[in-house]
């Protein structure tokens, strides 16, 4: 229980489980796992209660670049919470092997790093440089559901 207890030492609190919105339905697992290898779906930003965090918009014009990086850090502790449930402990992940970040960005938006170096400071914070290093991507899109700021995906690996 290393990294609960690193995760209790930083007053990082993992939300519950994400309360969809009215009439979203998402029929596919947030967390699936195969051998060693952890796929983790596209989150979003949550509330310590599940529900989605704001603000939300585009960044650029309603979400500026430190409230996205602010939203980028919850989403890596929505996440955690989610490989915690399937899991049942954290310490079980033994690489942060790839991170997708998407930013709901403006056309001329051109900080999505900086944007997700929010998740990236958290895991790194969390796991350390040798488990927490991760090989990243952060681009823009033209929307994102719910109208989130930031969503990202990721891959990780776990011991048998």
């Amino acid at each position: 229980m290393k990294i609960e207890a690193r995760l209790e030492e930083l007053g990082f609190v993992l939300p519950a489980p994400l309360a969809l919105p009215a009439g979203a339905r998402l029929p596919f697992p947030w967390v699936r796992v195969h051998g060693k290898r952890v796929f983790i779906s596209g989150h979003g930003p949550q509330q310590p209660d599940g529900s989605l965090a704001g603000p939300f918009g585009k960044v650029g014009a309603e979400v500026s670049p430190e409230q996205a990086y602010e939203s980028a850090r919850l989403v890596a502790l929505a996440i955690l919470g989610s490989l915690k449930r399937e899991l049942g402990d954290l310490d079980r992940v033994t690489a942060w092997l790839r991170v997708f970040g998407m930013i709901n960005s403006t056309p001329d938006f051109t900080m999505q790093p900086a944007v997700i170096n929010g998740f990236s400071d958290v895991i790194l914070s969390v796991y350390g440089e040798t488990a927490g290093a991760h090989a990243r991507s952060a681009v823009g899109m033209a929307s994102l559901p719910f109208s989130i700021p930031v969503e990202i995906e990721a891959e990780v690996e776990i011991d048998g």
